[in-house]
């Protein structure tokens, strides 16, 4: 229970001083480069102070910090040379004089919060001695986080190189992992926490923190992730109806044929 405060305490640290680094240079969405780093930072915390077996500690701690370097690397280089992301410019606009101080509650503290919240499996997984071994469930696990962590990165690097071809410019991407999910990115980054929660399933108590992979697949799929992208996708890419008729939302799955024109 201590451990856990102390994590909350040190992510909260950290989203204050995002809020003030936010404040200088009026970009609140720079919540979103750092929101991998958080997980690394709890994570490395429970290696370092939660009397775990060793070597599940870190096998938790280096699955999080591969996922969440990279994440972070590729939303800065994504986000770098640009104005504040949309998302947060309207809440900036709808709350006007009052929003430096709003964004630390809307923004910072809520993401803390949720970080805090998602990061349970790791807790569990790095504060327990026992089993002194790795079990089926660490093996499983990793397997999962694995295929979770090639999804996300390779759907990342795909949509880069796209839009990268000023051909493309207004044009959706139906190739690669995108042509069986229209958020192969999204699709990995859950499965890399449903994959950390099996792992946790290893220890005693480890299942509880069931609620972590499904708050993450609920927020990707019905709050910050699909939901919020496709409603802004659906008006500025010409081409993104017919793509959605043809094409899995979320879970991959081959492309329907299109439905046949009728007269």
């Amino acid at each position: 229970m201590q451990l856990g405060l102390e994590g909350l305490a040190l992510v909260a640290a950290g989203a204050y001083v995002l809020w003030l680094v936010s404040l200088v240079g009026g970009d609140a969405s720079i919540a979103d480069r750092f929101w991998g780093l958080g997980f690394v930072l709890l994570a490395a915390w429970y290696a370092s102070n939660g009397g775990g077996w060793p070597i599940r500690s870190w096998l938790l701690l280096g699955l999080t910090a591969v996922w969440g370097v990279r994440l972070s690397v590729h939303i800065h280089r994504r986000n770098r040379g640009k104005p504040e992301d949309p998302r947060y410019a309207r809440w900036r606009e709808d709350g006007g004089a009052t929003y430096w101080w709003t964004s630390l509650w809307k923004v910072f503290v809520l993401q803390a919060v949720i970080l805090w919240i998602v990061s349970a499996p790791l807790l569990a997984g790095q504060s327990s001695g026992t089993p002194d071994h790795l079990t089926v469930a660490d093996f499983a696990g990793s397997a999962l986080w694995l295929v979770g962590f090639a999804f996300e990165a390779v759907g990342d690097a795909q949509l880069a190189a796209f839009r990268a071809d000023p051909k493309n410019a207004g044009k959706v991407l139906t190739t690669g992992l995108w042509r069986f999910t229209r958020h192969p990115n999204y699709f990995g980054d859950a499965l890399i926490w449903w994959g950390l929660f099996l792992i946790a399933t290893s220890v005693p108590g480890g299942r509880w923190t069931a609620f972590s992979p499904i708050l993450m697949t609920v927020l990707l799929v019905r709050v910050s992730g699909v939901r919020l992208l496709e409603e802004s996708l659906r008006e500025t890419r010409p081409g993104y109806a017919d793509y959605v008729e043809r094409t899995s939302a979320f879970i991959p799955w081959p492309p329907r044929s299109r439905r046949p024109e009728s007269n």
